[in-house]
């Protein structure tokens, strides 16, 4: 193969979507992180998987309520999306720092980014570590998606988010 040379392992599937993972404690304090190992993991039921850093303050919010949203990031949000993956929740309440506008799950106890086009709100059925990450697998419970974005056919136009784009 003359066109190709070997390059260094990592984060190698890309491009991957930018997502925040919002996660509320038992003692109702709000969190969200900036996760970039995400994907669908199931269409029956419908799952996603998120990797999360057992260091990291919201791996033990999840770890105990077992529920957490995952909010798809549009270029308008560079600023709050390079805060969150910047700073930890134990040190300080990210997102009333950042003035986020939330909102409340409809199936889970846990904040909704209202400014992100689609938030998906997701109940733990099962983990793994994988190395560095525990994979998170949720259950998709409930989706909010802006009304632009919605069909007549309640599916979601994915070409019509304005997605952030990753550097």
């Amino acid at each position: 193969m003359p066109d190709k040379k070997p390059a260094a392992f990592g984060s190698v599937v890309n491009p991957k979507p930018p997502l925040i993972v919002s996660c509320r404690g038992k003692d109702g304090r709000n969190n969200a992180l900036v996760v970039v190992y995400a994907c669908n993991c199931s269409y029956d039921p419908p799952m996603v998987m998120v990797g999360i850093v057992p260091s990291r303050y919201s791996y033990g919010l999840i770890k105990e309520t077992g529920i957490f949203v995952v909010n798809l990031v549009p270029e308008s949000m560079r600023e709050a999306f390079d805060y969150l993956g910047t700073h930890s929740g134990r040190d300080e309440d990210k997102l009333a720092w950042l003035g986020l506008r939330l909102g409340e799950g409809v199936k889970v106890k846990a904040p909704v980014l209202l400014d992100c086009p689609v938030s998906i709100e997701c109940s733990v059925v099962d983990s793994i570590r994988t190395g560095s990450h525990e994979m998170f697998v949720g259950r998709i419970e409930y989706v909010h998606a802006d009304e632009g974005l919605v069909g007549t056919d309640g599916k979601i136009d994915w070409p019509g988010i304005e997605y952030l784009r990753l550097r």
